[in-house]
């Protein structure tokens, strides 16, 4: 008699996540080579016993766009620009959470390629009058990706901005929940059901500021990389009345942060206009426009660092 047991037969869509999966890595392992074969350049030479800047990464709001901030991250990545603390805005909050839980470009590509409007948008007909989207299907997400609750045992110092719906302050967002902070800096207001949190009634961030460069120099920067996804509204297909509030919010935010991003010493903004604010399903596209965007502003950023370390390293050797 044999002792042999037989395997246990699979359930019914046990595996249904594997194609999911296998199409994802071989998406990241896409741009990886794309982004290995780029052309190289001559980075300005860098003291490394020279003080380095206190660099901030920040990231402006645009819905799906969103998805360009993965590559831009990327790029930075391979170009060994380090990230020491990152400001968010909107979608910018999600994808700068995620990465500053766990610094990976690569771990975050993978998720970024599963993601789908439906992990985030959880309509209703029932809270249709402050927002057809209530948010909770938001905040489950950043909590089921996340390895940690609160903001200030990220890996990376955060914060997420959001706006006082009642008295139109900005609210800087770095202590406390990481998934409500998100949610709160992503409540698109007329599509999202604003967010009761700390005694406030909060939406989205963007209202005051899409690409907010003075909190990332108030938590410390030295030096700001500002990632703009709103530059580019042209959109001849508005047929809905999500779509007529996302280009109404998107001009305003555009407004606003052309002004306020004159303080960033570095502003990248990959090619978005071909997609609308609303559209998954261009996220490698998207992906590579950021990350050529990120490889652009490369030579720059390094001439950045240099320069502050050249100017701080005089001021070392001649203090007394």
């Amino acid at each position: 008699m044999s002792c042999q047991k037989s395997a246990p037969k699979p359930q019914p869509g046990s595996f249904r996540w594997v194609p999911s999966l296998i199409a994802s890595v071989i998406a990241v392992v896409h741009l990886s080579l794309a982004l290995n074969g780029c052309a190289t350049f001559h980075r300005p030479a860098i003291d490394s016993s020279a003080p380095r800047p206190k660099i901030g990464l920040v990231l402006g709001g645009g819905a799906a766009r969103g998805f360009a901030h993965v590559g831009v991250i990327r790029a930075l990545e391979q170009e060994k620009i380090p990230i020491d603390l990152i400001v968010g805005t909107s979608v910018g909050s999600l994808i700068g959470a995620l990465y500053a839980d766990k610094p990976s470009s690569f771990d975050l590509e993978l998720i970024a390629f599963k993601l789908e409007k439906e992990d985030l948008f959880d309509f209703s007909v029932f809270n249709s009058a402050t927002g057809p989207v209530i948010g909770d299907r938001l905040e489950q997400f950043v909590k089921e990706k996340l390895a940690r609750d609160k903001i200030e045992d990220l890996r990376i110092p955060f914060a997420a901005v959001a706006t006082n719906l009642n008295t139109g302050e900005q609210v800087v967002l770095n202590r406390g929940s990481i998934a409500k902070a998100v949610r709160a800096s992503s409540s698109i207001p007329g599509i999202f059901t604003p967010v009761q949190y700390l005694n406030m009634n909060l939406v989205d961030g963007g209202v005051v500021d899409n690409v907010p460069v003075d909190v990332a120099r108030a938590m410390g920067a030295d030096l700001v990389i500002a990632v703009n996804i709103g530059n580019d509204l042209v959109n001849y297909n508005i047929t809905n009345i999500i779509d007529i509030t996302l280009q109404a919010v998107n001009i305003m935010e555009k407004e606003i942060s052309t002004f306020k991003m004159r303080s960033a010493d570095v502003v990248i903004e990959p090619i978005v206009g071909f997609v609308k604010s609303m559209d998954f399903s261009k996220k490698e596209s998207l992906m590579r426009t950021g990350i050529k965007a990120g490889q652009d502003a490369a030579p720059e950023i390094h001439k950045k660092i240099a320069e502050w370390q050249a100017l701080h390293s005089t001021s070392v050797k001649s203090t007394p």
